[in-house]
């Protein structure tokens, strides 16, 4: 199997040009001539059968053999917002998340958050993101979108949409046939408080329990991301 980089910009000639980090790994890591095959996906949802056509010590031009209408996301859409763990927790969840299909990940601002999200923070989620679709071969990208509350991040979901808030004493799940757009959120280790809980439901968020463990946010994230997965 090729090796799979990301063009940022639509492939939609015949050429397709390689810059920044994944020219440099084409061409400084995995040392690729002129004629090594490989797969491109610039996140439309396609992917791109290709050769290395040209070389330069910051760039690569690659011609299209062949375009690939190639879908590995769910049928339904799962929207994740979380508030964030700490440390290398974060690049766990978003990896994870990104691997079964989530499609936007929102860090969530709740009242008992420990960590502090800035800009510095989700900046890194984008290519922990890009890595994780590289690996996985998905040719969408999950979606990276500001912070917001809970009750901000409850308001956005559309009323035909599944609302599943994790909380302890919730009702068990029972994933909808697809495909259904899926929402879900997750709060921080102490938990949302009742405020944060009676705002969301109050916008038909449903309260969901994930057994008698109390849960690690990533873990109650991806617990969560699996569940609703299978209903698409």
């Amino acid at each position: 199997m090729s090796r799979r980089y990301f063009v940022n910009q639509p492939i939609v000639g015949p050429t397709a040009v390689l810059e920044g980090a994944e020219a440099h790994h084409l061409l400084h890591v995995m040392r690729a001539k002129k004629g090594a095959a490989l797969t491109l996906f610039d996140g439309g949802g396609a992917e791109f059968a290709a050769v290395v056509l040209e070389i330069s010590r910051s760039r690569a031009t690659c011609q299209i053999i062949e375009r690939r209408e190639i879908s590995r996301e769910l049928a339904g859409e799962i929207v994740l917002g979380a508030a964030l763990p700490k440390g290398e927790r974060q690049r766990w969840l978003i990896e994870k998340a990104t691997e079964l299909g989530v499609s936007r990940f929102t860090p969530l601002l709740a009242e008992k958050s420990v960590v502090k999200v800035q800009a510095s923070t989700t900046a890194r989620f984008d290519r922990w993101t890009l890595e994780a679709a590289k690996q996985c071969r998905r040719n969408r990208l999950m979606t990276i979108l500001p912070p917001l509350s809970l009750e901000k991040f409850a308001s956005q979901a559309p009323a035909d949409a599944q609302k599943w808030l994790a909380h302890p004493g919730g009702e068990t799940i029972s994933p909808p046939p697809p495909p259904t757009a899926i929402w879900l959120a997750v709060g921080p280790e102490g938990g949302f408080t009742e405020n944060e809980v009676a705002a969301a439901t109050g916008q038909g968020w449903t309260t969901v329990s994930l057994g008698p463990r109390i849960l690690r946010i990533e873990t109650a994230a991806i617990a969560m991301a699996v569940l609703a997965g299978g209903a698409g």
